[in-house]
């Protein structure tokens, strides 16, 4: 069975659309899924399940989360392949002065137009770097995500698709949790 890593969407952020781990991580064994595990508070599962598509599994999750908890949850999902290789091929790695530290990962639904990505360069101002591969963002901000040029633009709108942010850590996390599911 191959290990997935579902990215929730705006969970536990406020008061609204509050999920306990343990009560997520019960959701989701109901579905079937095997060795779920959750990390922080912020709706990073990850578990073994059949093989699937992603916008199965991710429909699937969004389902018994609204079945369980009364919303509805944009839910991204990548399999560990893909998010060993968003590690390993990161193009902000290979370029001089970044601080792994201040890396950030936005996983998209879906690829963006070429116009919506030309929108996302005028609004990215330097120290802030950004590239597009595959379906992410790589993100760096050097004065962290509040200090950054993108703050006052919305990544969703901005690119006209359902977008969720990891730091590095919990990116290189996620990953190290699904190698040991194997």
């Amino acid at each position: 069975m191959p290990a997935y890593i579902a990215m929730l969407r705006g969970i536990n952020i406020g008061p609204h659309k509050r999920i306990k781990m343990d009560r997520l991580r019960a959701s989701l064994e109901g579905l079937g899924f095997d060795q779920v595990q959750t990390y922080i508070q912020s709706g990073n599962v990850v578990f073994k399940a059949g093989k699937s598509s992603a916008v199965s599994l991710s429909k699937k999750i969004d389902g018994r989360l609204l079945e369980d908890f009364g919303f509805s949850v944009s839910v991204i999902l990548r399999t560990r392949e893909e998010m060993e290789k968003l590690i390993r091929d990161n193009p902000l790695l290979k370029e001089k002065g970044i601080d792994p530290a201040k890396l950030h990962v936005s996983f998209l639904s879906e690829a963006p137009t070429p116009t919506a990505l030309a929108k996302l360069q005028e609004f990215t101002l330097p120290p802030d770097r950004v590239r597009f591969l595959n379906k992410e963002l790589h993100l760096y901000f050097p004065n962290g995500v509040s200090g950054s040029s993108l703050w006052k633009h919305p990544l969703d709108r901005v690119l006209s698709v359902v977008t969720t942010t990891r730091n590095w850590n919990t990116v290189n996390q996620l990953c190290a949790m699904a190698k040991e599911l194997g």
